[in-house]
This record gives C-alpha cells, sequence and structure tokens, in this order.
C-alpha cells in the first residue's frame, strides 16, 4: 500500500485541476513574509513520469519572447509589485546588462520598460558600468533588433540614492546577473534595489536553489500527499573540482554513478556548473566514465564561465527527459513570473539536440506560449498551464528563502 495519495502524473494533473484553490491558498499562505524576488523566471521540463524544475533566474533576459496578450494581462501584477516597493514612485530605473551589442537582448530591455511604462512609471534604463559610455558622456543611443531605440544613461549615486540626470529614481530593477558584480557599495544605498544585489552569480549557487526547492517541494507534498517525485529531478551537489587540473574529477565521476543507480536504465545526468549561466558550464552524461575520460576541449568548458568565474562547484542533476515537441523538435517550458505571480511563458525548441539534451545551447529558438490560450483550449491544456504555474511558483518560493538566506 502506497504511503502517498498521488502516485503517478495522470493523478496529480487532476488533483491539481480539482483542487486549485485550495493549492493557491497554500502557495500565498508559504509566501507571506518572504522575500519573493520581484522576477524570474523558471525552465521545467516535462517527462511521461514528472514534472520537474530544471532551472531559476532571478534576472531573466527574455521578456521579448512573452506573447503580447500576457504582456497586456502582467501591466497590473507589475504595478502591484512596484507599489508594494514604494508607493510614492514614480521614475524605475532599469539597470541592464553589459553586453549592449546583443540586440536581441535590447529587444527583451525594451519589452520590460514598455511593460513597466504601461503600469504608469517614468523609465529609465541606466548603467553603472562606465566602459559603455564615450568620454565625457552620459546617454548612449542603441536600436534594438526589431527597430526599438533604446537611450542608456549613465547613473551614479548622490547620498545613497541613484539619480540619471536630475531626476531621482524611486525603484532600481537589476536585470545584471553580476557574474561580474556591479562596483557599487550596497550597504549605502537608499534606494530599493529588486531583486537584491546580493543574489548575484558571485556568490549564488543552483546547488543552494535545489536544496531549498528540494525542502519546498517536500512540503508541498506532505501537505496534500502527494510523492515528491513527480515534482522535481533528484541531484547531488559536489565541491571542489577543478576541470583544468583534473582535482576531484573522481569524486564528480562517482556522484554521477551515484545518482544514476537510482534512475531507470538508459538516463542521463546533467552535470551543471553551480554558478554556470547563459546555458554554459553543462555537460550531459550516461556514466561517471564520461567524467574521468573528458577530452581538454570539453574540460575547459566546464572549468570557466562567463566573465571568467571558475567553476569548482557543480550541481549533478538527474535528467528529464521532455516529451514536448514543436515540429518534431525537442522543447521545454520556461515560464516568467512577477512578484511570484505567472504572468506567461514560452517554449524553447533545439533541434540540434535530442529530448534527453541540454536545449539551452547551440540551435535554440524560442516560440511563444500565450498562457492566455493555455487556459481557454481543452482540460489538458487547463491541467498543463496548472502544472507549469504550480512548479513554477514552488521554485519561486525556494529562490525566495535564497534571498532571505543572503539578507
Amino acid at each position: 500500500m502506497s504511503q502517498y495519495k498521488i502516485n503517478n502524473k495522470n493523478e496529480l494533473e487532476n488533483f491539481v485541476i480539482n483542487n486549485w484553490n485550495n493549492i493557491n491558498l497554500y502557495l500565498e499562505t508559504a509566501k507571506k513574509g518572504l522575500p519573493t524576488p520581484f522576477y524570474s523566471s523558471v525552465d521545467i521540463r516535462e517527462s511521461k513520469d514528472k514534472y520537474a524544475p530544471v532551472d531559476h533566474n532571478m534576472f531573466p533576459a527574455g521578456f521579448n519572447n512573452l506573447c503580447s496578450q500576457d504582456l497586456d494581462e502582467a501591466v497590473h501584477v507589475v504595478k502591484n509589485a512596484l507599489f508594494n516597493i514604494s508607493p510614492t514612485a514614480k521614475n524605475i530605473g532599469i539597470f541592464p546588462e553589459s553586453h549592449t551589442k546583443n540586440l536581441m537582448y535590447l529587444d527583451h530591455i525594451a519589452t520590460l520598460s514598455k511593460l513597466i511604462e504601461s503600469s504608469g512609471y517614468k523609465v529609465y534604463v541606466l548603467s553603472f558600468d562606465s566602459n559603455l559610455f564615450p568620454e565625457n558622456e552620459d546617454v548612449i543611443d542603441l536600436m534594438s533588433h526589431s527597430g526599438f531605440p533604446i537611450k542608456i544613461y549613465r547613473g551614479n549615486i548622490k547620498a545613497g540614492s541613484i539619480c540619471c540626470l536630475p531626476e531621482k529614481i524611486d525603484i532600481g530593477i537589476c536585470n545584471n546577473d553580476q557574474s561580474n558584480p556591479l562596483p557599487i557599495d550596497w550597504k549605502e544605498l537608499k534606494t530599493p534595489f529588486v531583486p537584491t544585489p546580493l543574489i548575484g552569480w558571485f556568490q549564488r549557487q543552483k546547488n543552494t536553489h535545489f536544496a531549498f526547492y528540494n525542502k519546498v517541494a517536500n512540503e508541498f507534498c506532505a501537505h496534500f500527499e502527494i510523492n515528491p517525485d513527480l515534482i522535481q529531478a533528484k541531484f547531488r551537489a559536489v565541491e571542489n573540482v577543478d576541470f583544468e587540473s583534473k582535482t576531484g574529477l573522481e569524486n564528480l565521476a562517482k556522484s554521477v554513478d551515484d545518482l544514476l543507480s537510482e534512475l531507470k536504465p538508459d538516463s542521463k545526468v546533467f552535470v551543471k556548473a553551480s554558478k554556470g549561466t547563459y546555458g554554459m558550464g553543462i555537460s550531459v552524461v550516461s556514466s561517471g566514465e564520461e567524467i574521468i575520460n573528458m577530452n581538454r576541449k570539453t574540460r575547459n568548458k566546464m572549468d570557466v564561465g562567463k566573465n571568467a568565474i571558475k567553476f569548482t562547484s557543480l550541481l549533478v542533476q538527474e535528467g528529464v527527459e521532455t516529451i514536448l515537441k514543436y515540429d518534431d523538435m525537442p522543447a521545454e517550458i520556461t515560464v516568467y513570473l512577477i512578484d511570484g505571480n505567472c504572468i506567461g511563458g514560452f517554449m524553447r525548441v533545439n533541434g540540434e539536440r535530442d529530448s534527453l539534451g541540454n536545449l539551452n545551447s547551440k540551435g535554440m529558438v524560442f516560440r511563444k506560449l500565450c498562457m492566455c490560450d493555455v487556459k481557454d483550449k481543452a482540460r489538458d491544456h487547463t491541467a498543463k498551464e496548472a502544472m507549469y504555474s504550480l512548479i513554477a511558483r514552488l521554485a519561486t518560493l525556494a529562490s525566495a528563502y535564497e534571498i532571505k538566506e543572503v539578507l
């Protein structure tokens, strides 16, 4: 006799549809008092047997991939989130990454700016990176991939407040993942800055996030008597690995084999840099031996990431085989949230990878997934929308615990 009431994916979907109000109440109660990130995005894999988050980004960079109708419906969510940070705020500053030659990223900044402007605020795009600006100039004019003009202003701090030209910024929104930390003394800053800059990749770890997700998912499942394997990928955290000198590779290989022993035959695992971002520092393997026998090119790829961050902490994560396809290519779902509320998402599709591969890699394309469409279709789609929302909100709850820890 099973110890759970909900033991398989089909039972889980039916339970979520029929108990949606109770689930919402549980999530809202669990969120109370926690520092929920202003925005976040969650990558979700759906297999034959489970749904699982496989990554969580607190500085999302794909608002341009969201459906326009979902963005329209998100305006009131953004307005509420900003009002809760500062009820009197009028001027919002967005602080982007410095890779301003990436025109698709500029599309994202333009879309995010428009979303916040539609919520009733004046928006400035600012940077503290002096290398972006020509000498003696405080603004640069750029054009995004889709032809949106963007001005980036030089940000400065006066008496603890962020300023842009003569204007004072009331809320700063960080869209810089800080794998290279911004040169600011955050303790001196009086302007609210969200998500907290202390959660950047210079110190954040995927290992910590998934440990918190494990806790959050297990508590949720215990409350509703659900088998927790239905909503999470198994993982191991491995420290003190150096791919360049090969130090710690035996220990990493042992963790790979240890995790594989708990999975079905022919499974694979993702070995991910715990501080990796932009899909960097990821290998997909089917044995520990593949770690030991990695060639130099692959070891170099696993050794350092964006802004030359050295990877020494690794996440060994169950490979969740996606059953989702788009034009016969494997796909996964990315859900976007504002203040812990799902506002939309898209499909990441990659024809150069198989259903067990890393889709966040060369060959990927994005396809809009209108949550408003998903809600309106057949019962099965209602289940999907609810399931993706549930997983994304649980993952964002885990990220709130991360923020609480660094604060």
